[in-house]
C-alpha cells in the first residue's frame, strides 16, 4: 500500500500532457474479444484499472502485453471460456464491459458482480434490459448468466443514457443479426471513441456522436490499430489544480470540443482558460470570483449526461470553489454517495454545508490546512490531492491506489511541475 506525503502552498509551473482516456480504453480492451485477430491500442494509460482489465483478458486465455510505454498489443484468439473470475471482477467496475463482447462471441457469459467506486447505487438494469431487447435470456443469482443462441437486431430504448450499458449494447449488436437501433444512449467522447474503433474493425455504425445509434450486424470483425483520445477528465482535474494553486500550467493534446461545458463551469467560478491551438493555458493568479446568476442570484452547478457537466468532475469543481470568492450551490444528481468526501475538505478548513446526499453549499475563499486524508474513490481522491497541494502545511493521503486507478503517474507529473509530493510504501 502506498501513501502520498505532500507539502502544500507551492507555486507550480510547466506543461502537462494528459494520459489516454480511462473511460475509452477500458471498453476498447473488452472490444478486443470481438475478433480473433490482433488489436493494437496506442496512448494507453498505465493505470490500475487497465492492469486489472488485462489480467481478465489473460485469465480468459487471451494475450496482452505492452511493447512500449503506452502501446498495447492484444490477441484474443485463444479465449474459449465464458466465465469471468469473481476475484478479478471485484477489483474493477469496468468488468461489466466484458458481457457484451462475450455474449456476441460465445452466445453466453457468466459475469460476477463488478466492483468499483462506492459513490452510491450504480444500476446494472440498463445493461440487461438492452441484452433482453437483443434476444438474450438473463438468469440472476450470485452471478449474472446471460445467454442467447442468436442476437437479433431490434429497436431498443434505454431507460437511462448509461455509458457502460451503451458500450455493452453496441459491442453485442455489432455481431448480431440484422439492424439494431439504440435510442436515448450515452454520447460521451469515450463512447464515440469506442464506436470509431469498432468501425475500424469492420463494424457498421450510423449516428456516432449522437444519442441514437444504428448498428448493422456483421458476420465478423478484423483486427485494428486505434489511438485512445486524451482524457478530458484528467484535463479538467489539472485545470482545477492550476487555479487553486495560483499557477500557470499549459496542457497539451486537448480536444477543445470536449471541453465546452467544462470551460463554462470553470468560467462560472471565475477561472479563465486560454485556448492555444491544440493546447490550453490556465494563467496564474486569477481573480477567481464566483459569477452570480441574473439579479445577483446564487449560482448552481449540477451534473447531467453528456454534453452537460460530467459527474466525474463534480468533486474537482467543489474543491476549486473553496478557493474562489463567493457562494455557489453544487447539485450532484447522479450518485448519492459522491458528496461525502467534503467532510475532509471541512476538516482542512473549507466552509461547506452538506445539505443532503446530493447538494452542498460552498462559501469561499477559505484557507486550507494540511491534515491526514484518505482517498475514497478515484475522483474524490484527486480532489483531495488538489486540496493538499493548495493547503498550508503537510498532508498525508492514504489509499492512493484509488487515485492510481484513474491517473497515470500522477506524482511524477506533479513533481515535474514543481510540486512537493513523495510516494511512500507502507505495510
Amino acid at each position: 500500500m502506498d501513501r502520498f506525503v505532500i507539502e502544500g502552498s507551492h507555486r507550480l509551473s510547466g506543461t502537462l500532457i494528459p494520459g489516454g482516456n480511462k473511460n475509452e480504453v477500458l471498453p476498447a480492451i473488452a472490444a478486443s474479444l470481438l475478433t480473433h485477430e490482433e488489436v493494437i491500442l496506442h496512448n494507453v494509460p498505465r493505470i490500475k484499472d487497465v492492469e486489472v482489465m488485462l489480467e481478465i483478458i489473460r485469465d480468459l486465455g487471451g494475450e496482452a502485453e505492452f511493447y512500449d510505454d503506452n502501446d498495447l498489443k492484444l490477441c484474443c484468439a485463444g479465449v474459449n471460456r465464458t466465465s469471468l473470475s469473481p476475484e478479478l471482477c471485484r477489483k474493477v467496475r469496468a468488468s461489466i464491459l466484458f458481457a457484451g463482447p462475450m455474449l456476441a462471441r460465445h452466445h453466453e457469459v457468466h459475469l460476477p458482480p463488478p466492483g468499483g467506486d462506492v459513490i452510491g447505487r450504480r444500476r446494472l438494469d440498463t445493461h440487461f434490459l438492452a441484452f433482453q431487447g437483443l434476444g438474450a435470456d438473463i438468469d440472476i443469482g450470485d452471478a449474472y448468466h446471460v445467454k442467447a443462441k442468436h442476437l437479433i437486431g431490434s429497436d431498443v430504448f434505454f431507460d437511462e443514457p448509461s455509458v457502460t450499458a451503451t458500450e455493452n449494447a453496441i459491442m453485442a449488436a455489432v455481431l448480431g443479426r440484422g439492424e439494431t437501433t439504440l435510442r436515448n444512449v450515452a454520447c460521451e467522447p469515450h463512447v464515440e471513441g469506442l464506436c470509431r474503433m469498432l468501425a475500424s474493425m469492420g463494424a457498421h455504425i450510423v449516428g456516432i456522436g449522437s444519442n441514437t445509434l444504428t448498428v448493422h450486424g456483421t458476420g465478423g470483425l478484423h483486427g485494428t490499430e486505434h489511438t485512445i483520445g486524451s482524457d478530458y477528465l484528467e484535463i479538467g482535474s489539472y485545470i482545477g489544480l492550476a487555479a487553486t494553486t495560483g499557477s500557470e500550467i499549459r496542457i497539451e493534446n486537448v480536444r477543445l470540443t470536449d471541453m465546452r461545458m467544462i470551460r463554462m463551469i470553470f468560467e462560472k467560478l471565475g477561472i479563465r482558460i486560454i485556448p492555444d491551438g491544440s493546447a490550453i493555458i490556465v494563467p496564474a493568479d486569477q481573480e477567481m470570483r464566483i459569477r452570480s446568476d441574473l439579479h445577483n442570484a446564487i449560482p448552481q452547478i449540477y451534473d447531467a449526461p453528456w454534453p452537460a457537466y460530467p459527474t466525474d468532475l463534480m468533486s474537482i469543481a467543489i474543491t476549486t470553489a473553496t478557493q474562489c470568492e463567493g457562494t455557489v450551490i453544487f447539485f450532484e444528481k447522479m450518485f448519492e454517495g459522491r458528496m461525502f468526501f467534503v467532510d475532509s475538505l471541512v476538516a482542512m478548513g473549507a466552509q461547506i454545508i452538506l445539505c443532503d446526499p446530493h447538494r452542498v453549499v460552498v462559501v469561499g475563499k477559505s484557507q486550507l490546512y494540511g491534515t491526514r486524508l484518505e482517498s475514497p474513490d478515484v475522483r474524490a481522491g484527486m480532489s483531495l490531492l488538489i486540496a493538499a497541494l493548495t493547503a498550508q502545511g503537510q498532508s498525508t493521503i492514504y489509499n492512493v491506489r484509488q487515485i492510481d486507478r484513474g491517473y497515470e503517474r500522477v506524482d511524477e507529473k506533479l513533481r515535474a511541475l514543481g510540486a512537493k509530493i513523495e510516494r511512500e510504501h507502507i505495510d
